[in-house]
């Protein structure tokens, strides 16, 4: 998308592969961090401090496949100019709280997600 849309799209194809890349880096550290305290035999409470990484590879993900930035939304700004469109600020009082709405949104996703993903690792961490 190249337009910005309140609540809906305000990053463009360059703000998004940020988002992607810093997903990818949390996912792998997270994977890392699991298979450390697995191959270490470390105890599986251990397990439950990948949240935080998990926590950021969701949003990650989540704002890369919603074009939407959780950061931005919360700022009142938008970015599309990697996508042909504009980059500025919202002005329009509807608009912010539509971004906001969004923002908080995608945080609760990305947090249910990434309590989901340390529940399994903790639970296989239990089981090994």
């Amino acid at each position: 998308m190249s337009e910005y849309q309140p609540g809906v799209c305000n990053i463009g194809r360059d703000e998004r592969r940020k988002r992607r890349t810093t997903g990818v880096l949390a996912a792998v550290a997270a994977v890392g961090a699991t298979l450390f305290v697995f191959a270490t035999g470390r105890p599986a409470t251990m397990l439950l401090w990948t949240f935080p990484l998990w926590f950021g590879a969701f949003v990650g993900f989540f704002q890369d496949r919603l074009g939407f930035c959780v950061g931005f939304g919360a700022l009142a700004r938008y970015d599309l100019s990697g996508s042909g469109g504009e980059a500025g600020t919202v002005s329009d009082a509807e608009a912010v709280r539509r971004d906001r709405r969004r923002a908080v949104e995608v945080l609760v996703y990305a947090g249910i997600a990434a309590l989901t993903t340390t529940a399994v690792v903790y639970g296989v961490g239990l089981a090994v």
